[in-house]
């Protein structure tokens, strides 16, 4: 089965029927997906601006995956369910679209970094605090952050681009 003739399929269930002709169902869904990259973005960025000694040196990188790593992996987990949501309703606008696939290796990616970033701190609270480590996690969060601006420029332009 081609992606196109699964698209088909999808768009002709019920549930996508159900999603795309209910008028506040995508509004809403993508309400939420946006603020949930919001979230995302928010603490990735001063996650990174901390790594990068911007915000707060006198606060420990620890302090600050504390804070906003858990935050960050539920808005990840709610931006993914109301993505899904929205690819159900929109199958052939989303699966047929190359920038819909460039967003997602975009967020698989950038959720690799960052998780890469913040698990050696829930392990060693003081890894990235110092010397070669702080130039590490300093590239990995630059990576990281440009990443994720990346897959935002994308999730806007997939409605653009078919």
């Amino acid at each position: 089965m081609t992606l196109h003739q699964f698209s088909v399929r999808l768009a002709a269930t019920g549930v996508s029927s159900s999603i795309r002709d209910t008028e506040w169902v995508v509004p809403s869904v993508q309400t939420v997906h946006i603020l949930a990259i919001a979230v995302v973005m928010s603490a990735a960025l001063f996650l990174d601006l901390r790594i990068f000694g911007v915000l707060a040196d006198d606060v420990p990188i620890a302090a600050y995956v504390r804070r906003y790593f858990r935050w960050w992996g539920i808005a990840v987990l709610v931006a993914l369910l109301s993505g899904a949501i929205l690819i159900v309703g929109e199958p052939s606008r989303t699966l047929q679209n190359w920038v819909f696939w460039t967003k997602m290796a975009l967020v698989a990616v950038g959720t690799i970094l960052s998780v890469i970033v913040a698990t050696p701190v829930q392990r060693n609270a003081a890894c990235w605090d110092g010397g070669a480590q702080r130039r590490v996690a300093s590239v990995l969060a630059t990576v990281s952050l440009l990443t994720w601006v990346a897959a935002v420029f994308c999730g806007r332009w997939i409605a653009f681009v078919l």
